[in-house]
């Protein structure tokens, strides 16, 4: 609510931002594929973006064999895991409450980090929550299990590994992780297409670090062209050296 979005196109060898739309509509990707050439198009080799379904579309229409070519963002999926994890967790604190129960009380954040960024001073406190036979701590287990999922050199080792944690999730008797699991499971294949290009949403995710500090510096932009031209200017890899044979007089 009150969030008004653009759609930013990224090169992912040079780290630039290469196309900037207003929204985040089916429109608004379709607009930087008209601006290529067929030549342009044709040589786009993957695209990385999360699971949103006007963009999928949209790479669909304009890119050739798309379906081969898209890669889902592993961040972005295990974004989706965490927030299942967090689900249980607020579904089971409430069920605890209720019965006077304030194990899970204060323990938010702690099962939304990975096993080694568990702060130092919250480590003893994780691990008896840990032990205390919750079905979040099976979430959070869940969670953890999915990660070395990326790390396979072969998409038919991480497919195997996908088809043990799908099982494992889908009869966890977790609700929220058995919808996660599934809603990824019909994304699947490209899920796995990471193995054929090795492309994620890191760069994007620098870049839009970058924004961000730009739209703080400025207190925000009332116009979004300017926006625009500030993040082209500041992210749109710009030679702004003076060419070695030009010469100025006085």
């Amino acid at each position: 609510k009150r969030h008004r979005y653009v759609t930013l196109v990224c090169d992912l060898t040079r780290g630039t931002v290469e196309f900037i739309a207003f929204d985040r509509k089916k429109s608004s990707l379709d607009a930087f594929y008209q601006s290529l050439s067929a030549k342009q198009l044709a040589g786009i080799r993957g695209v990385a973006m999360d699971m949103w379904e006007p963009f999928i579309t949209s790479t669909q229409r304009f890119v050739a064999e798309a379906s081969e070519k898209i890669v889902f963002d592993r961040f972005h999926i295990m974004s989706h895991v965490i927030d299942a994890v967090d689900s249980v967790r607020r579904q089971e604190h409430r069920a605890l409450l209720g019965r006077g129960d304030a194990t899970l009380a204060h323990s938010k954040y702690l099962w939304l980090y990975s096993a080694e960024n568990v702060p130092e001073r919250s480590r003893e406190h994780f691990e008896q929550l840990r032990g205390a036979q919750l079905k979040t701590a099976r979430a959070w287990a869940l969670k953890e299990s999915l990660r070395p999922l990326w790390s396979y050199t072969r998409e038919a080792y991480a497919r195997r590994f996908w088809q043990r944690w799908y099982f494992w999730a889908t009869h966890s008797k977790l609700q929220p992780m058995i919808r996660v699991a599934k809603m990824i499971q019909s994304h699947l294949p490209n899920v796995l297409s990471y193995f054929r290009h090795r492309v994620t949403n890191a760069v994007a995710e620098g870049l839009n670090s970058n924004i961000a500090t730009l739209q703080k510096r400025a207190c925000g932009f009332r116009n979004v062209e300017h926006f625009k031209t500030a993040v082209y200017f500041h992210c749109g890899g710009l030679n702004l050296w003076p060419s070695m044979g030009t010469h100025c007089k006085v």
